[in-house]
């Protein structure tokens, strides 16, 4: 956390340092990048104001791309989202950054080794594919579209470990997942979560694991679920994710807004869905819910991961 004066966190203040005039299309760029990471994360804006020790007005600003962050705030931010403060600038995400890190080592390299290189990056990637996932199958997706139920459902018919990822981590850290961040940080959270799937997958040759919606925002941890599971999209329409959350006793979209109106929460839960959908769009398979019964889902779900089972487990 960055512990800046407050008083350099104001727009006040900020409008009176000497600076050059602002690119509105690059500040806008900024604000969407901000507004999409903090939907990505199921944060509300006054969670991130909070945990960036930034005004929520001056928070809404820089989104709306009408504000100006300095680079300190911008730190803060980014910190606040667990991001590097580069991702949230339009021309390099911490993909694009690692990506040129590449390309420079690459300029390095004479011309006449890089087919071997090349066939070696080849052999790499190869190597990570089907053989590694084994018969692991993780459902990934936002509340509400029946990954519990499809999981249980499914590791019952494999015969294998039912596993729910954020369970393993509050088994491991001794407490619930929201009191593990409110004492110790989503950064925290996040390492219990990448070490507690890495000795999952590596116990387990054949499991159904389940895993929180928003494993998408660390990307580390979403890149070892892809490499070492065939992971299915469960997805579903805005309006079923609700009614299913609503249904459980749960009127929260995602983030812990309680007090949100009907129309406020689906906004927020249509907002994270179109902030995690690209990364959701990684996963190996999807399959939608909407419209179902558990049986129909189920028996789609079946037929989907039979090819990744052998024959022996083909329904």
């Amino acid at each position: 956390m960055v512990s800046s004066p407050a008083v350099a966190k104001t727009p006040e203040v900020a409008a009176n340092l000497p600076a050059a005039a602002p690119d509105a299309a690059f500040l806008s760029a900024i604000g969407r990048e901000v507004r999409r990471n903090r939907a990505k994360r199921g944060m509300t804006r006054r969670q991130l104001a909070q945990a960036s020790e930034t005004s929520e007005r001056y928070l809404a600003q820089i989104e709306s791309g009408s504000g100006n962050p300095s680079v300190s705030v911008l730190r803060a931010i980014a910190q606040a989202l667990d991001l590097p403060c580069a991702a949230l600038l339009p021309e390099a995400g911490a993909r694009t950054a690692a990506l040129g890190e590449i390309l420079d080592l690459l300029a390095r390299v004479p011309a006449g080794e890089l087919p071997a290189l090349t066939k070696e990056i080849e052999t790499r990637i190869a190597r990570s594919g089907d053989a590694d996932r084994a018969k692991r199958i993780a459902l990934v997706g936002l509340r509400g579209a029946g990954k519990s139920t499809l999981g249980r459902m499914l590791a019952q018919h494999m015969n294998c470990p039912f596993i729910e990822l954020d369970r393993v981590v509050e088994q491991d850290y001794g407490a619930s997942i929201p009191d593990l961040i409110e004492i110790a940080g989503t950064a925290t959270f996040r390492r219990y979560e990448r070490s507690a799937l890495d000795r999952i997958v590596t116990a387990n040759q054949t499991a159904v694991i389940t895993t929180a919606g928003g494993i998408v925002s660390n990307p580390e941890t979403y890149a070892l679920l892809l490499r070492r599971t065939h992971t299915v999209w469960i997805k579903a329409q805005p309006e079923d994710h609700m009614g299913r959350v609503m249904a459980q006793g749960d009127f929260r979209p995602m983030a812990k807004n309680r007090e949100a109106k009907a129309d406020e929460a689906m906004a927020d839960l249509v907002a994270i869905l179109e902030a995690r959908r690209a990364d959701y769009a990684h996963a190996e398979a999807e399959l939608d819910t909407s419209g179902d019964t558990i049986d129909q889902s189920f028996a789609k779900l079946l037929q989907t991961v039979s090819p990744w089972l052998g024959a022996e487990r083909q329904p």
